[in-house]
């Protein structure tokens, strides 16, 4: 490290950042929290530095750039496509490592061909990744959520566990443990026979009606935080998802789709073949991920060095499409991960859709991996 703290490495990947049609982009270390805790996902909330400010509003110190890069071109009204580079401080605890340590990274918002855009944002990470590991050879990992969202939807399981299944994509413990339960549904979680018997008849307005009286018997009424209809729709959707099995056919093809691990440049094919198998529909995901592939061997990348694992995301909310990964070193240390992230901009306020993608470094990992350890 330096005298101010940075990197050794942080002014030769500055410029390496400028050679990028990305400008560099200055981001205030204290951030409000509340877009943290609204998308990150809850492996970053549990890590975040949270403050007040002395109106009471929940403030956090800045846990990475992503979301305010995004908030600070829909407050500035920026025209796009536009890109943003940044490197500074982040602040979260970390298992290993310390708790502020520095990211650099690219965020393209706006480009219409978003093949190009996924492809150049893997580019660019594996080129600085590379760049600044002396020669270390390189693990690059690709995953995508869209063609997980279309492969769940295809089995025909109720929307709430469709999004079940998709908050919990990337997290293989989470994961197993639904598909464990869609394997032997518990249908015991009942209030009482009365409330039991509403459920079995399907009977919303009944249940609504049963509830509002025990509730105006019990004084409940005049505080509740929820209302009788509102209580009767979400005991009815627990009652659906704990019920819904998933036939031994559906269950075996998310299992063989979960499993699915090969080279890119043999991962279409593949992802054909178990679409056939499966019998399922996902053409709009196939079309997409293989234009994807296009693009990335238009920009020079070898398919057949980068791995498509279909069980691989990334522990951020945030995410809709690709997601990727690049390690290195002999504990295998991740220095850059990305992804796209479609919906960010219309839920921070942006007046219409535009799309996302982007990527961040690890530089005392790069700089781990530089030292030979």
């Amino acid at each position: 490290m330096s005298e101010t703290g940075l990197p050794a490495i942080a002014d030769d990947l500055g410029r390496a950042l400028d050679t990028l049609d990305a400008p560099r982009v200055d981001i205030p270390v204290i951030q409000p929290a509340e877009p943290f805790l609204d998308m990150a996902g809850e492996d970053l909330r549990r890590r975040i530095f949270l403050t007040e400010s002395e109106t009471g509003e929940s403030l956090c110190l800045r846990p990475e750039f992503t979301i305010p890069v995004c908030r600070t071109h829909i407050a500035e009204n920026v025209a796009t496509p536009r890109r943003y580079s940044y490197l500074g401080k982040v602040f979260r605890q970390r298992r290993d490592g310390a708790n502020e340590f520095f990211q650099a990274g690219v965020e393209d918002l706006g480009e219409p061909d978003e093949a190009h855009a996924d492809a150049r944002a893997v580019s660019d990470a594996r080129m600085l990744a590379s760049r600044f590991t002396s020669g270390h050879a390189l693990t690059v990992t690709i995953g995508d959520q869209s063609v997980f969202e279309a492969v769940v939807a295809g089995l025909g399981l109720p929307a709430g566990w469709q999004k079940r299944l998709i908050h919990a994509f990337g997290n293989e413990q989470a994961l197993n443990a639904m598909i464990a339960r869609l394997a032997s549904p518990d249908e015991s979680a009942v209030l009482d026979d009365t409330v039991a018997a509403f459920l079995a008849a399907g009977d919303a307005s009944g249940l609504e009606a049963h509830i509002e009286s025990v509730m105006e018997a019990t004084g409940y009424s005049t505080h509740a935080s929820r209302s009788p209809a509102e209580i009767a729709a979400r005991l009815m959707e627990k009652q659906t998802l704990a019920s819904t099995r998933l036939s031994p056919k559906a269950l075996d093809a998310l299992k063989t789709f979960l499993a699915l691990d090969v080279p890119l440049d043999r991962a279409a094919k593949t992802l054909a073949a178990f679409a056939s198998s499966a019998g399922l529909d996902i053409r709009s995901a196939q079309t997409s991920f293989e234009t994807r592939l296009d693009a990335l061997s238009e920009r020079g990348e070898d398919l057949s060095s980068i791995h498509w694992r279909a069980a691989f995301g990334r522990p951020l909310d945030y995410y809709t499409g690709l997601v990727f990964e690049i390690a290195a070193g002999g504990a295998n240390l991740v220095l850059a991960g990305g992804g796209r992230y479609d919906r960010m901009m219309t839920l921070l306020g942006a007046q219409s859709p535009i799309p996302a993608v982007g990527f961040s470094l690890w530089l005392d990992r790069i700089e781990t991996v530089r030292a030979g350890s």
